[in-house]
């Protein structure tokens, strides 16, 4: 808040494709895409004239017992595009509380399957970044937006971000044999009996940097966690919907998650929609 205070903030009135326009006239390149989110540009014609054509014949209803043609017709075109095995929506309305569903649907599927109450705890990187929501903080692991609401949170098992560029092991890519790979098996099997879930940004931890994960690592991850009946939650609220090439992060290395939270470029900004995917089971 202090940074904001020191400097009078740019107010903007309007945008035109890749550009925002400020009170003054002043045009600027909007690089961040509105922070991930904006994935066609600024007021583009189909998306304003589809808004406007629903708010002519319904603008909310509760999904309590009912549901709508634009969530039935959504449902279908996301499962359409999204990992195999994804074939339920439940929807919300921004990436913190998908995540924040993604993790109480893991806990609530292994707290109603038999024998299996004990897996009640959850697995992330360091330097991970799931969203501002209590669950979502808790999974977080970057003290500058997380350390400060500490007793606020539940505990969470850490491994070390598998990052080339500054490697936890001081090792170099050409001969690690991926060592940041081996540890986390290591990990992920000493806590397989209360393991719940694994909480993974696939490919890359943008907040913390864009630090990017070697190939090889997420293929790996989903192995061992299928290997020791361990959920794999996929944060895709930033990386999804292509922005690593692929319509999904994690189909680069042919992975498909028990459960996929999306959100930003779901609706380019326009509105707050955010979804969380998971499989029949």
């Amino acid at each position: 808040m202090a940074d904001w205070e020191k400097d009078a903030p740019l107010i903007i009135e309007r945008g035109e494709g890749n550009y925002l326009i400020d009170t003054d006239g002043r045009r600027y390149f909007d690089g961040v895409s509105s922070l991930w989110v904006n994935l066609f540009g600024h007021r583009r014609r189909e998306i304003d004239e589809a808004i406007r054509s629903q708010l002519d014949l319904l603008a909310h209803s509760t999904f309590l017992g009912l549901s709508h043609r634009p969530a039935i017709e959504l449902s279908e075109r996301l499962l359409a595009v999204s990992p195999e095995g994804c074939c339920r929506v439940f929807y919300s309305d921004n990436g913190s509380t998908a995540m924040e569903i993604a993790i109480k649907m893991a806990l609530q599927y292994w707290q109603q399957k038999g024998g299996r109450k004990r897996k009640q705890a959850f697995m992330t990187l360091t330097e991970a970044y799931h969203g501002d929501t209590i669950g979502a903080v808790s999974a977080g692991g970057i003290d500058l937006f997380h350390k400060i609401f500490q007793p606020l949170l539940f505990t969470t098992r850490r491994i070390p971000t598998p990052h080339c560029y500054r490697c936890p092991y001081g090792l170099v890519r050409k001969s690690c044999d991926l060592a940041c790979a081996a540890r986390m098996e290591e990990e992920v099997g000493r806590h397989r009996e209360t393991l719940a879930a694994v909480i993974v940004e696939p490919l890359v931890q943008g907040a913390a940097g864009m630090l990017m994960m070697p190939e090889g690592y997420l293929a790996r991850l989903r192995a061992v966690t299928r290997e020791y009946e361990i959920l794999l939650i996929c944060d895709e609220v930033a990386t999804g919907f292509g922005r690593t090439g692929t319509m999904f992060a994690c189909e680069q290395e042919g992975v498909s998650p028990d459960i996929m939270a999306v959100a930003k470029g779901l609706t380019g900004g326009y509105l707050p929609l955010a979804a969380t995917l998971t499989t029949k089971e």
